[in-house]
């Protein structure tokens, strides 16, 4: 058996933090629906060690950590040195911004304005546009960057931080008969770097655009979120170890056991290198762990002010890994499920779980960790949950994972703060029975929430008293809404898809839902054999208030790029106003992002941006990036 790099297998989980008890509080706390989970600290480097060694044998096997093989990293280049703080923006044409779940927590996109400018990412390089003249004004090659590199923007007056998510495969067959081959590390030295780096990038667009600071993180970008010029980055790491493996499954076995005792703590502990080579890592005394399970991962949440520049990101970590970050300036939330309810194969059926641990992240230093709990089920994504008046309101899909299992039903949970534990205090069962939630949407003290099999269920539940919700409402349609949004009369948006009567999907649907009774579908626009972006991505769907247009890209079943799909919401009606096509020959020249400022629609794809009248899609402009 040859040896490799073997790392876990990334599943849906969870996490991030800072725990407030040391490893003499670990009480056996359950509440009626699931053990509570807390985060444990470790007192010193060498009891996490000791631990992160642990929790890494119990996974270890004769093909590493569960079996799955992965390739190394190689380090990223620095960057030059920091720029001057940005001054205040000139006032700033009205203009749409990323469609994010808060208005109190912006979420990074591709695309960014801020009325005066546009910022894209495309291709590996960084777009400045000024809608004014309607002209490409700079493009920008970031140091270290590719042309495949995926990154998103959050911008901050004059700032922009670009994070861009890089791999890069290096053959790593093991060592040689009597010993490692030459430039390898020895078993159980760390590898250079994890098999994902995360790169963040600082542009100052004060004048010339140019690199104001840049950060290099040996871990995967999860997710991001911003208030202000505060800048709050999720990252999640696997142990860097090689295992070299053996001949025999248990020779095999115990030489990669052997690998992790002899590990030090940096190849669980990701480090962040920042301009002039200063590297940081987490402190000992800010690393904790889930009190119900101790990971051999690493997620780390970093803390940036963007008008100071990349300096010490603050790292605080859990050893755990990591899934859906929800967030609305106030408070952040990671949630996932324990690894055990991946493990493969299964003797019996197990019960899904999400834990959910929050963190307050008032404030511009480090997020401080300040509660945690558990619900039964899984989390479709960030739209799952909300928090309103101090609680958290989540929806989950429960079913037991085992193979042909179909048994499922969905559920809405409130859970409260008390002390350092977020309690159940309100619940409603037997949602969609023998199906799983297709979307999710909390507006205020009301939750909706679509399920799926062969009908599309749309629920309303009534949340104003938070200890006793309940269904006030369903409507039954063919298809379903994958992604829902409030208009601004009230009413509620979906997109998604048309299905006959026996489940089958055949094309987008768009819906208009009154809502302010017994919900009932007041229109709807159907494009047969086409997807759309938005539906799984809501930061690929715009909707302009004030004049209802509603701007969605579609893609055909059969082929062809992306276009624009521009609709009309008025009181009762969703009607066709009509596409825009960006210029292109590939499937990445197809439309993806679109916003408004002022009058002019803007389409966006990997070639260039396209202007056009926002009422009438004419007077097109396409500025192609070159």
């Amino acid at each position: 058996m040859r040896g490799g790099i073997f790392l876990p297998v990334a599943t849906t989980l969870l996490l991030a933090g800072i725990a407030g008890c040391d490893r003499s509080e670990q009480a056996d706390d359950r509440n009626t629906e699931a053990p509570t989970v807390r985060l444990v600290a470790y007192r010193g480097c060498d009891a996490l060690l000791d631990e992160l060694r642990r929790a890494t044998l119990d996974k270890v096997g004769p093909y590493g950590l569960n079996g799955v093989i992965s390739d190394g990293m190689e380090a990223l280049a620095k960057a030059p040195s920091a720029g001057k703080v940005p001054g205040a923006p000139a006032p700033a044409p009205e203009h749409s911004t990323t469609n994010s779940h808060e208005p109190g927590a912006d979420e990074p996109d591709l695309v960014k304005t801020d009325g005066r400018r546009i910022v894209a990412f495309a291709r590996g390089r960084l777009r400045i546009v000024d809608p004014a003249s309607r002209k490409v004004t700079h493009s920008l090659e970031l140091p270290g960057g590719t042309r495949y590199d995926n990154g998103e923007l959050l911008l901050s007056g004059d700032r922009v931080l670009v994070l861009t998510r890089q791999a890069r495969a290096v053959p790593f067959d093991g060592p040689a008969p009597g010993g490692p081959a030459p430039g390898r590390p020895l078993p159980g030295r760390p590898l250079p770097e994890s098999t994902q780096t995360t790169r963040l990038t600082l542009v100052d667009l004060s004048g010339e655009p140019k690199v104001a600071g840049t950060m290099t993180a040996g871990a995967d970008y999860l997710d991001a979120r911003q208030t202000g010029s505060t800048v709050r980055v999720v990252v999640r790491s696997q142990p860097r170890i090689y295992f070299p493996g053996g001949d025999g499954e248990k020779k095999a076995t115990a030489a990669n056991r052997e690998a992790v005792s002899k590990a030090p703590l940096d190849a669980w502990l990701p480090s962040f290198e920042a301009e002039g080579g200063t590297t940081y890592r987490t402190p000992c005394d800010q690393v904790s762990r889930p009190s119900s399970d101790a990971g051999s991962s690493m997620l780390t949440v970093l803390t940036f002010d963007l008008a100071k520049g990349l300096g010490d990101p603050r790292p605080v970590a859990v050893a755990a890994d990591g899934s859906t970050v929800y967030g609305d300036g106030k408070s952040l939330y990671v949630t996932g499920s324990p690894p055990e309810l991946f493990a493969w194969p299964r003797k019996k059926a197990v019960e899904p779980r999400t834990d959910i641990y929050k963190f307050d992240t008032r404030g511009n230093g480090r997020p401080r960790y300040v509660a945690s709990g558990s619900v039964k089920g899984f989390l479709l994504n960030q739209y799952s949950m909300s928090e309103h008046e101090g609680n958290l309101r989540l929806a989950t899909t429960t079913s037991r994972i085992e193979p042909g299992s179909r048994a499922s039903q969905s559920s809405v949970y409130v859970l409260a703060q008390h002390g350092a534990r977020l309690d159940q205090i309100g619940r409603l069962d037997g949602l969609g029975k023998g199906e799983r939630i297709h979307s999710v949407r909390f507006i205020g003290a009301t939750g909706y929430v679509v399920t799926f099999r062969q009908t599309d269920p749309l629920y309303v539940v009534d949340l104003d008293d938070p200890r006793h919700p309940r269904t006030t409402g369903e409507l039954k349609i063919n298809g379903y809404s994958a992604y829902l949004h409030p208009t601004a009369d009230g009413k509620l948006l979906g997109v998604g898809q048309d299905a006959d009567s026996s489940g089958r999907t055949s094309g987008l649907q768009v819906s208009l839902f009154d809502v302010s009774a017994q919900p009932r579908r007041l229109s709807a626009y159907k494009l047969p054999g086409a997807t759309s972006q938005a539906e799984f991505d809501p930061h690929a769907f715009l909707y302009w208030p004030k004049t209802g247009l509603t701007v969605v890209p579609v893609t055909p079943r059969d082929g062809g790029r992306p276009e624009a799909l521009a609709l009309k919401i008025t009181g009762a009606s969703v009607t066709k106003l009509g596409t825009v096509r960006n210029p292109g020959k590939d499937f990445g020249d197809g439309v993806s992002r679109s916003l408004v400022i002022g009058d002019t629609l803007w389409t966006f794809s990997g070639a260039g941006a396209h202007a056009v009248d926002a009422s009438t899609l004419k007077g097109g402009d396409w500025l192609a990036y070159g």
